[in-house]
């Protein structure tokens, strides 16, 4: 918790944009409540308890962790088809479970893994939520209820009906959109999502239309302090893959925040303490029953230019939020339902971002297909499933071509004495030397691709083949087993097989594997710092033992 010993003049600064903070906030935390499919103060709860609490613990001293879109989608996803009068008791067990996973993969320390997870996938991904996120408020935008079975066919539906929307909910809900898009254009941003809200509940109280829904008539916003719940344990094995699949996706969103938004020192902050930070957020949102947070990019760049300084920015937003709640409970009743769903349009919109889209769509073709398979693996089948299908396909493309991408060049010798690129020969030439470097991955698919591209022995006799293997750490044992046949085909036929540019690393591999005393250890030689070097001794050497090597 080190960082909250800070001077008065902070202090005083956090306080305030604590307070902004808050009021800011607040509209989106009932949204996503609302988007959960819970009871709108839970998303509030979340701000109170997650927020305040993964302050003190996180390695980065600003990051704003709250609920977001991508954990609220799900949460919904994780709580269908439970009972709203069970549901408290689903977001208890599912916020300790998210919070544990965050907690041991961030004392595991294993932050480098959200490195895994490719920006095709996440695109995709986070390009899918952002129209579920859009689908699902169209519900309450129109104040038509669908029968369908997903948001896809319950939006189809709505447009088939389009006789049955309500216009003055309708209204309310554009209204909204266009309010934060039009203030989002002025020096006022920051507070858009808040006077967008208050203008439209103030506009719905004074003109009172009947068909236009408000909080209170679905939930009531009670006056008191969040209270404490025990877990049930028996909802532990239902929910245990749905709560690893928004760990790692908030964990990720939050790398944005890590990787990009430095500590007041100017020092980056460590991945794996933000996962700590958000895993004791996550122990504490599930004690309270609030929904999952995570790392908010947003979040932190909106708190960063209020003022925020220090981790008091975050605490004093968690403890303002409360104090609203025991404050202006009966006011929150008032906000109109489409009013929030606007809200959340306007937040999944900004959830697809085009030019992440373009960059994807620019790379290439195995990454679009990734983004574009997970995107709609997002809209039809559950989240968890969804990032586990792009995560796995991107793995599958990626061995398929680096396999693909594996070639074998050969260097040839020039009369200089400098070197260049030459043909690959079909079959080795005898009294000659081969200089062969292979380019690419040397693991699995890759090798049984390189051994098709290696010259023939034949009738070769009197050969030197020379294997450049510089900058390579370490080869796979399925390349080693390669050379050894290969090897053994040479000496076989009166050749010879050198191996040069190879690391301490690879030496310690070939000598464990046995492959040394086969080649022999004057047949290998190590990379130097001076480029061709090794090269050079290697060549030497095979010039020497082919000028003894009699033509047959």
């Amino acid at each position: 918790m080190n960082g909250l010993k800070v001077p008065r003049k902070v202090l005083l600064g956090d306080l305030i944009s604590g307070l902004v903070m808050a009021v800011v906030s607040i509209p989106g935390g009932l949204a996503n409540g609302l988007l959960a499919g819970v009871n709108p103060i839970f998303g509030l709860y979340s701000m109170i308890a997650g927020t305040t609490v993964a302050a003190l613990f996180t390695s980065s001293v600003i990051m704003n962790v709250d609920s977001t879109g991508a954990t609220a989608l799900a949460t919904l996803d994780a709580l269908s088809g439970v009972p709203k009068e069970d549901q408290l008791a689903y977001l208890v067990v599912l916020g300790l479970l998210v919070g544990l996973f965050m907690l041991i993969l961030g004392l595991l320390r294993l932050g480098f893994l959200v490195r895994f997870i490719s920006n095709a996938v996440m695109t995709g991904f986070l390009s899918g939520l952002g129209v579920l996120t859009i689908l699902s408020q169209v519900g309450d935008l129109t104040a038509y209820s669908s029968e369908a079975s997903n948001k896809v066919l319950r939006t189809i539906d709505t447009i088939a009906h389009w006789q049955e929307i309500d216009l003055a909910s309708l209204a309310i809900g554009v209204l909204t959109i266009i309010l934060i898009l039009v203030i989002n254009r002025t020096r006022i941003e920051k507070y858009s999502f808040l006077i967008a809200v208050l203008l439209t509940t103030i506009l719905v109280a004074i003109l009172n239309p009947e068909s236009v829904a408000v909080v209170g008539d679905t939930t009531e916003i009670l006056r008191a302090l969040p209270s404490l719940n025990l877990p049930e344990f028996s909802l532990i094995l239902s929910l245990i893959l749905p709560a690893l699949a928004i760990a790692i996706i908030a964990l990720v969103q939050a790398s944005g925040v890590s990787g990009s938004v430095p500590n007041p020192d100017g020092e980056y902050p460590d991945p794996s303490g933000d996962f700590r930070g958000q895993g004791a957020g996550n122990l504490a949102v599930g004690l309270v029953g609030g929904i999952p947070v995570g790392g908010s990019l947003s979040g932190t760049f909106l708190i960063r230019s209020v003022g925020g300084k220090s981790r008091w920015a975050n605490i004093f937003t968690g403890l303002f939020t409360l104090v609203a709640i025991l404050l202006i409970g009966p006011i929150i009743e008032l906000i109109p339902m489409p009013t929030l769903a606007g809200v959340l349009i306007v937040v999944g919109f900004s959830m697809i971002n085009l030019p992440r889209i373009e960059i994807v769509w620019n790379t290439g073709t195995a990454p679009l297909v990734v983004m574009v398979i997970t995107f709609i693996a997002t809209l039809v089948a559950p989240i968890q499933v969804a990032v586990a299908l792009g995560v796995v396909l991107h793995i599958l493309i990626h061995i398929f071509r680096s396999a693909e991408a594996v070639r074998l060049e050969r260097i040839v010798i020039l009369e200089d004495g400098g070197f260049a690129e030459g043909e690959l020969p079909e079959e080795l030439p005898s009294q000659e030397i081969t200089i062969l470097q292979p380019i690419g991955n040397l693991f699995f698919a890759g090798v049984a691709e390189l051994e098709e591209k290696l010259p023939e022995v034949g009738s070769a006799q009197g050969s030197v083949v020379i294997f450049r293997l510089r900058d390579r750490d370490e080869v796979g044992s399925t390349f080693i087993r390669t050379i050894e046949h290969y090897t053994r085909d040479l000496q076989d036929h009166g050749n010879m097989l050198m191996i040069t540019g190879i690391s301490q690393d690879v030496m310690e591999q070939l000598e464990r594997t046995e492959l040394l005393d086969l080649i022999g250890e004057e047949n290998i030689f190590l990379g130097q710092p001076r480029f061709g070097a090794a090269l050079s001794e290697a060549v030497k050497a095979a010039e020497a033992w082919v000028a003894q090597t009699p033509e047959n």
